[in-house]
């Protein structure tokens, strides 16, 4: 079978769910890309069964529901959301609180501000990893003055330890290069068949701000928001060095809150290293937490404009987040 995107594949699927039952035929799979056939009769007054072409429009999210302590709300059933686009109560058509496996790139900034903290951050970038499930896979990213892939997609734990522990301080940083390069490497990383299809995130670790990247910041957010992929940001504070106030740290910190919220990700800023290990305990948490959601959207212009998302949990005291939005098909 070919090679399906995360949207594609769970178009082909949210189809297949619509699709009426004949009572004794049985049909030979349909390719993933392919049309689903009409039944061999239709009420009257009904349209005839939708192409693929509209299962591809179907607008698919991961959503993270936490109440007022914090806690993820993993309970819920698909009467319980609400999605609007553009102010536009739409008809969620997919819903599925399964615990997909996940595609996941790790960055860790291994510029020259990194070298004493560096091991207590490879430990619990190591620790990270170990909570992996054999089903996940995962990529290791070294960015300093260059992005260096350590480790290609694997869900080898000992092969993402090794490449971690690789990692050695020096230079510059180019954080936006390394995610750019990271959004690629995940929009690569498709799904064979719907059995694999994987919910993509990037974990970048960075103590500053960037200073070295070819890639302006505006570039890397819009194919950012254009992915489907969460972006969640560690910003290391320096505060021995009083670094947390200047003002380069404060335009790494508004840059990471921005990618963490336009995807429906998270942003942490610890004061202390030896936080790293409770934060990224929280993100794999949190990816195991995740409902996915989809809809057609009720929108059938095809301009190719941002439109916006929100989503509302029917429940009280509970606050839903995801991306806040995608750009329309244009074709």
């Amino acid at each position: 079978m070919r090679g399906v995107t995360l949207r594609s594949a769970l178009a082909a699927l949210a189809l297949a769910a619509s699709l009426p039952l004949v009572a004794g035929a049985q049909q030979p799979p349909a390719p993933a890309d392919a049309a689903p056939p009409p039944p061999a009769s239709e009420p009257q007054g009904q349209s005839a069964q939708p192409s693929f072409r509209a299962g591809v429009d179907l607008v698919s999210m991961n959503v993270t529901v936490t109440d007022a302590a914090q806690r993820y709300v993993v309970d819920l059933n698909e009467e319980d959301f609400q999605v609007f686009e553009d102010g536009v109560k739409q008809d969620v058509t997919l819903f599925n609180r399964t615990n997909l496996p996940i595609a996941l790139a790790l960055l860790v900034d291994t510029s020259a501000s990194m070298e004493s903290r560096l091991p207590i951050a490879q430990e619990a970038a190591a620790g990270f990893a170990r909570k992996l499930r054999p089903q996940d896979l995962a990529e290791i990213i070294d960015f300093d003055s260059r992005v260096i892939v350590l480790q290609n997609f694997t869900n080898n734990v000992s092969e993402l330890e090794t490449a971690i522990r690789r990692t050695s301080a020096g230079g510059s940083t180019s954080m936006y290069n390394a995610i750019y390069i990271a959004l690629k490497d995940l929009k690569k990383a498709i799904a064979t068949s719907t059995d694999e299809i994987r919910r993509q995130a990037i974990v970048v670790l960075s103590d500053g701000e960037d200073t070295s990247s070819l890639l302006p910041f505006e570039e890397v957010l819009d194919l950012a928001k254009r992915s489907e992929t969460a972006i969640y940001a560690i910003g290391l504070r320096g505060t021995e060095t009083g670094s947390s106030n200047s003002k380069g740290f404060r335009e790494a910190e508004f840059v990471l809150r921005q990618l963490a919220q336009e995807t429906g990700g998270r942003a942490f800023f610890p004061t202390q290293i030896a936080d790293l290990n409770g934060i990224y305990s929280q993100i794999a948490e949190e990816l195991s937490s995740q409902y996915t959601v989809g809809y057609s959207s009720k929108n059938p212009k095809r301009d190719g404009a941002w439109r916006r998302i929100v989503v509302r949990v029917n429940r009280a005291g509970v606050t839903a987040r995801t991306k806040q939005g995608y750009f329309a098909p244009t074709r």
